[in-house]
């Protein structure tokens, strides 16, 4: 799918709906693989895939008090005892329908569908995702919206619990093998104080590192090392709407990279984002059909930004209210994505 100018489009898959290519200028800013069947066999990292049916952690593996019992999830976060990104096999490791072409808000698109059935991964009731990507050209800036709905179409049980995000990992330098250089501005500094186990502990305090919203910091090659998720609404709890896409969107990040002069925005209706440098990140090498081989990517060499709801928010009773999903109702969320070079 191009946005006007061949040398900014995009490239979609339909495991897990995720994004391929992020071309601008000629630059893809995303880390990805060159062919589909290797997101099967070595996408340990999630690159570019959607997140569900939840996001980000969920404390002990585990959902308690809902539909007045409790739900066993996969345990898939390494040391820890929590289930990560929607389980062993989340919505990024299942095959969407799609891409299927559209016209949406008067914009070129496409989407993808997948039916999650009572019981994947442990999740109780039916509910059915559908993903919208359209591309355009805003005063010269590559744009791509991603809107994410979710409605629960089962009649297994009452209720749910639902999260949806992208897990791309951006490289705006790309002839370099990290990140280092890259500037980074943030939409806030408060994050989700978290245990020894990356579960949030309830506390809502400002990250040492990170200077206010709008100021300016620089990726060194070791420094700061940041997985966390920063809170841009700290009322969510108590206010967030279940479909948040009639929210205004609001400043998650911008990254750039003076070699390149690449640029990259990201606004979105949720009211967090998890922000990873990549400390962990292992992409292996492969060797395409033709004998390309595409060599080893580490840490460092990519940056994840994930609009979302709050970090454990489906384990946590007081929290649950942004992601419980009732029959009959609809999840929703939006997020924005512009890129250019100066």
């Amino acid at each position: 799918m191009t946005a006007t100018n061949p040398d900014s489009s995009f490239t979609f898959f339909s495991q897990g709906a995720l994004i391929q290519e992020f071309r601008v200028a000629g630059h893809n800013i995303v880390q990805n693989f060159p062919e589909a069947k290797f997101y099967s066999t070595h996408n340990d990292a999630y690159l570019g895939e959607t997140i569900g049916r939840t996001t980000n952690r969920v404390k002990g593996a585990k959902l308690e008090n809902l539909n007045g019992q409790s739900y066993q999830l996969a345990a898939n976060d390494g040391e820890n005892p929590n289930s990560l990104h929607g389980g062993a096999r989340g919505w990024g490791k299942q095959d969407f329908e799609g891409p299927k072409p559209v016209n949406r808000n008067g914009k070129e698109g496409v989407q993808f569908r997948y039916v999650s059935k009572d019981g994947e991964e442990g999740y109780p009731g039916t509910v059915e995702c559908l993903v919208w990507y359209t591309a355009g050209v805003e005063d010269g800036k590559t744009v791509l919206e991603v809107e994410y709905q979710v409605e629960f179409i089962g009649d297994e049980c009452d209720e749910t619990v639902v999260g949806v995000t992208n897990h791309s990992y951006f490289h705006v330098n790309p002839g370099a093998t990290t990140t280092e250089g890259t500037v980074v501005t943030l939409g806030t500094n408060k994050y989700l104080e978290l245990d020894a186990h990356q579960i949030p502990t309830g506390q809502i305090t400002t990250f040492p590192s990170v200077p206010p919203a709008g100021k300016a910091f620089i990726l060194g090659a070791t420094e700061p090392a940041i997985d966390d998720c920063f809170v841009i609404d700290t009322d969510a709890p108590s206010s967030c709407p279940l479909d948040t896409r009639m929210q205004l969107l609001r400043h998650v990040a911008t990254i750039s990279h003076p070699d390149s002069g690449l640029h990259l925005e990201i606004q979105s209706t949720e009211p967090a984002f998890q922000f990873y440098t990549g400390d962990g990140l292992y992409i292996p090498e492969v060797e395409t059909d033709k004998g390309v081989k595409v060599l080893v990517r580490g840490k460092r060499s990519g940056i994840a930004i994930e609009p979302s709801r709050y970090v454990d928010c489906a384990g946590r009773e007081a929290w649950r209210g942004m992601c419980r999903l009732k029959r009959g109702q609809i999840w929703g969320a939006k997020s924005m994505y512009r890129a250019w070079k100066e």
